[in-house]
């Protein structure tokens, strides 16, 4: 029999953000975009800092959607299926391509703690496809952390580092949104960093008035945008959140009925991922017995085929 722990696998229901905070009569004010930035903050802050068993399911699918928002941004056409393909579908070691590395870099973020080095810094400018000097990176390795220590609220700490970045390398502007990303989780001492903002940026937040430009990092007006997108960005991953809770639930009820050896490993990689391979092995699995199981799976409405193909399927909550 299966068996998980009760204390992850029955947590309290994911927080929503206040309607109040997500109430848009016109553009806000400085003080009143702060303000709703907070209250979002503080009820996805619970969240952050929760370990329910759904959660690493959780970041990777943030970051899935960062990464399909990167893609825009590189002026690229991948979306979140083929950014799966990429990924899921790309032998152990072997180069996942451009698109897949730039997946690859936000679901670091979203697994790694909140540590930084230019090395870490040189990696992942590598996955997003800059070439970068040490020296330069090291000095922003030594920004990072003086505005993350700066006690500056976080959405203000976010958006600096952001304009930081920009300003040393115009063309670093996705850069600029993984770095938000982490120092915004730093500023708020979250055990791992969220994957938010990179998807708000093509948003209303960063559109000021009717039909003007997107407002790019380090310009004027990014600072309040940076708090309204956050406000945003806060209400979708709690939303993303009960709907993963639910599934999850789900899953996790059916799990004592499963007898299949190595199902409790599926089971794990389930809800620890965004997607898992139907031809998964493992060691006490062969590929016949996998797909057998994700079938019983499916039946059992536990799972999910995101793929839409007859063949190298994935699946997730």
């Amino acid at each position: 029999m299966i068996r998980l722990d009760p204390a992850t696998a029955n947590p309290a229901p994911p927080p929503t953000i206040p309607a109040w905070a997500l109430a848009n009569a016109g553009a806000p004010s400085d003080a009143d975009a702060a303000f709703q930035a907070g209250a979002a903050l503080a009820s996805l802050d619970t969240l952050a800092r929760a370990q329910p068993a759904w959660a690493g399911a959780w970041r990777q699918r943030l970051a899935l959607k960062s990464a399909a928002a990167s893609m825009r941004l590189a002026g690229r056409a991948e979306d979140e299926a083929a950014l799966r393909d990429a990924w899921q579908l790309c032998p152990a070691g072997a180069d996942p391509g451009p698109a897949g590395a730039v997946f690859g870099a936000w679901r670091q973020l979203a697994l790694q703690p909140l540590g930084v080095s230019a090395d870490r810094l040189t990696k992942v400018a590598e996955m997003l496809g800059l070439a970068w000097g040490d020296e330069a990176l090291a000095d922003l390795c030594t920004q990072i952390e003086d505005v993350a220590g700066s006690q500056r609220p976080a959405p203000f700490a976010a958006a600096a580092i952001a304009a930081r970045v920009v300003a040393m390398r115009p063309d670093a502007e996705l850069f600029g949104w993984w770095v938000a990303d982490l120092v915004l989780a730093q500023t708020l001492r979250w055990p791992l960093p969220l994957p938010l903002l990179m998807p708000q940026a093509f948003g209303p937040a960063f559109r000021g008035e009717a039909g003007s430009r997107r407002i790019r990092p380090g310009e004027k007006g990014f600072d309040p945008a940076v708090c309204v997108a956050l406000v945003q960005a806060a209400a979708d991953a709690c939303r993303l959140a009960a709907e993963l809770s639910r599934r999850a639930e789900r899953l996790i009820a059916i799990a004592p009925k499963l007898r299949a050896k190595g199902a409790g490993d599926v089971i794990f990689l389930l809800l620890n991922d965004d997607a898992v391979s139907g031809s998964l092995t493992t060691k006490s699995l062969s590929r016949f017995a996998a797909r057998r199981l994700f079938e019983r799976l499916q039946q059992l409405e536990a799972v999910r085929e995101l793929s839409g193909r007859a063949s190298f399927r994935l699946f997730g909550l």
